[in-house]
Formats: C-alpha cells, structure tokens, sequence
C-alpha cells in the first residue's frame, strides 16, 4: 500500500472519494431535513449535539467558534477509517501523511487561538512557568512537549488504523473464512475511537491555549 512514501497516490485517491461521498451525503441530508427526523437525521442530530456539548462544557459559549473545525475533522476522520470495512478500499488515516496533517491542522489552531486572545508576548511567557529562576529549563521543555503533540496526535491515529488494517490481513490469511466478521467490529470499534480521540485532544489544547493564562494571573 506503499504506507511510506511521500506521496501516494492511492492514498490520495481514496482521500477524494472519502471527501466526495461526504458532499454527497451531507447535500441529500441537508436537502430531506424534517421537522419530524428520520432516524438518519435523528443520529447525526445527536452527534451535532454531542459535539456542541463538548465545546461549551470545555470552553463555554465561546466553543461554538470551533464547531466548524471539530465537526470536520470528526467526518473526515470517522469517515477516512470506516473506509477500511469496504472490500478493496484502504483507509487514509491509515496513512502518515494524512494524519500528520490532520496534526498540524490541530496544533496551528491551538497555537494561533492562544496568541490571538492573550498576545504574542504573554502567550510565550507561558511557556517560560510562573517561577522566572526556572524559565531557561521550562521554556525548552515546554516547547518540546507542544512539539511532541504533532507526534502524538498523528502516529496515535495513524499507528491505531495501521495497526487494524494489518490485524484484519494477517486473520484473514490464517482463518479467511472465520475472522472477517470480528475483524470488520475492530476496525468499526476502532474507528470511533481514534476519531473521539483525536477530536477530544483537539478541544483540550484549544481550551488550555485560551485559559491557562486566566488562571495563572488569578490573585495578582
């Protein structure tokens, strides 16, 4: 599957079918919107729901603002890993590349939230800690340790749909005839789970960037 290289085109094509099958089925949802949801509607309300939940609870009111972010990269993702129980397809996530991206979305708007509501200068302070004797050990570490969520992020994703997609090969060749069933639950499993992952990592780092300097300066 050519898993390594730096661009693949396999990779690619199945991100564009992933990302067309999407508008396809957001535009005919949008287009039968009931008053009375069907239970297709029903479904995607809730998750609509659950997601503006996790923002408010994580950030208040202003967690609406990420909606749009969360939201998408929860159908891109959810979708990209359920593409691995279609016979013939391959997952995208399951790609490095694809998740590393998905990482740098994360970590750019997480960074860029944080300068934009406390300022360049403060928001870089904070990484130097409360205490001013110890700024020249903590500003590395805590440079390297924001640096290190790219990795996190992208190979805990990246590493998980790999992984499944390998477990399921690796089955079917010993027992082709027994394990698909158990091996199409996993990769279903698993694929809410990296997407409920990652997106609730993302809503993590955006409320810490926007609230750790709030509370550090309580009482001054």
């Amino acid at each position: 599957m050519e898993h390594g290289s730096l661009i693949n085109t396999t990779v690619v094509g199945m991100t564009w079918l992933m990302m067309a099958v999407v508008l396809v089925f957001a535009y005919l949802l949008g287009k039968n919107l009931k008053r009375f949801p069907s239970k297709v509607q029903y479904v995607f309300e809730s998750l609509t729901s659950f997601i503006v939940y996790t923002l408010e609870d994580a950030m208040g009111s202003y967690g609406r603002k990420f909606f749009p972010l969360i939201a998408g990269l929860a159908v891109f993702i959810l979708f990209g890993n359920l593409m691995g129980l279609i016979p013939g397809l391959s997952q995208p996530t399951a790609n490095l590349n694809t998740t590393l991206a998905l990482a740098i979305i994360s970590f750019l708007v997480y960074n860029y939230e944080g300068i934009k509501k406390h300022g360049f200068i403060n928001y870089i302070k904070h990484f130097a800690g409360p205490v001013p004797w110890m700024a020249p050990i903590m500003f590395p570490i805590e440079v390297v340790s924001h640096l290190s969520r790219i990795l996190s992020l992208s190979f805990r994703l990246f590493g998980n749909m790999f992984g499944d997609e390998m477990v399921v090969l690796v089955a079917l060749m010993l027992v082709p005839f027994l394990v698909p069933v158990a091996g199409e639950f996993i990769v279903f499993a698993n694929s809410f789970l990296q997407t409920f992952i990652f997106c609730i990592l993302t809503v993590v780092y955006i409320a810490t960037a926007i609230e750790e300097h709030e509370e550090e300066h309580v009482g001054y």
